[in-house]
């Protein structure tokens, strides 16, 4: 059972009877789920996972102040407290996790600030380029078990993914620094006797495809230690992830002319799927010249005219 699966057990069993008991007047306007920082809210977690920050638990969303008041939201908190500190083996932490609470009262303007910037979840053009891709994934990763109010499923809809003009400003970016690092950078430190810059340029090269890759599959991409695992369940591309690996863990002496054909087959790869897409007009193997077309399709002219890696 990972912890989506438990936290929505611990729900079911002792929160949504707590719930319908002690506050059947405001159930309308509140949500539960779970969602957030943890590798439980991306269904990631294992065994390993299990040595910290692993609990039965559930977050109770509330609106604002003037539809739920601090009282009630007080009086909410301690009912919550008074919950089972066990289930099924598992015992809740009487310590916050480090990073703040994961479970328990939250208002929902609170959560989306602190992943967000914003109360509403409502970004301008420079908050989608600014937030990190890791907090909008964990604004709307996990599941919400219920959301009468609806508040939180709409905003977690609006953030649901990149606004068109954004994803492609992004993969742009990434696009221009895969060609750089790949296709270029590589094998002229090779050729300089660099092999540990080398190294650095397919660390860089393995780092902006992951990153073009959770873009053109339309996904978030998590914490950089989810990435790979995450890579590996997404629908196109994910076969790259096995090469990639294999890039960042061989030297760079004798497997040096393998990997930089792996190199070009994944660019192949990649501009093989952005034609899919529609996305470049350009015809060649050249990821850079793909990256400036990607750029010229943003129809919005502030964000088409932004440098190509202003999105980075």
């Amino acid at each position: 059972m990972n912890g989506i699966e438990l936290s929505e057990k611990y729900y079911e069993t002792y929160g949504k009877p707590m719930l319908e008991e002690q506050f059947p007047e405001i159930l309308p306007y509140l949500a539960c789920g779970i969602c957030g920082s943890g590798s439980e809210c991306f269904g990631y977690d294992d065994a390993v996972s299990q040595d910290h920050d692993y609990e039965p638990g559930f977050i109770i969303f509330l609106p604002g102040e003037d539809v739920i008041d601090r009282r009630t939201a007080f009086l909410l908190e301690r009912a919550y407290a008074k919950l089972p500190k066990e289930f099924m083996g598992l015992k809740r932490s009487l310590m916050a996790p480090a990073g703040g609470a994961r479970h328990g009262v939250i208002r929902t303007e609170d959560f989306f600030l602190e992943k967000t910037g914003t109360k509403d979840g409502i970004l301008t053009i420079g908050q989608w380029l600014e937030t990190p891709e890791q907090s909008l994934a964990e604004a709307v990763n996990g599941k919400i078990f219920t959301d009468p109010y609806g508040e939180v499923t709409r905003i977690r809809e609006g953030l649901h993914y990149f606004p068109e003009n954004i994803r492609r400003k992004k993969l742009a970016g990434q696009l221009l620094l895969m060609a750089q690092a790949g296709q270029y950078n590589y094998q002229r430190c090779l050729q300089h006797g660099e092999t540990a810059a080398a190294q650095m340029a397919v660390f860089e090269f393995v780092k902006s495809t992951m990153a073009v890759i959770f873009l053109l599959n339309g996904v978030y991409q998590p914490y950089y230690k989810w990435s790979f695992r995450a890579l590996r369940q997404l629908e196109r591309l994910s076969l790259d992830a096995e090469v990639m690996e294999y890039l960042i863990t061989s030297d760079n002496d004798a497997n040096a002319e393998e990997k930089y054909r792996a190199i070009e087959d994944i660019a192949s790869d990649v501009i093989d799927e952005l034609a899919e897409q529609g996305l470049t007009k350009a015809i060649c193997g050249d990821l850079e010249k793909h990256a400036y077309s990607v750029n010229d399709g943003i129809d919005d002219a502030e964000i088409r005219n932004m440098h190509i890696l202003g999105a980075i």
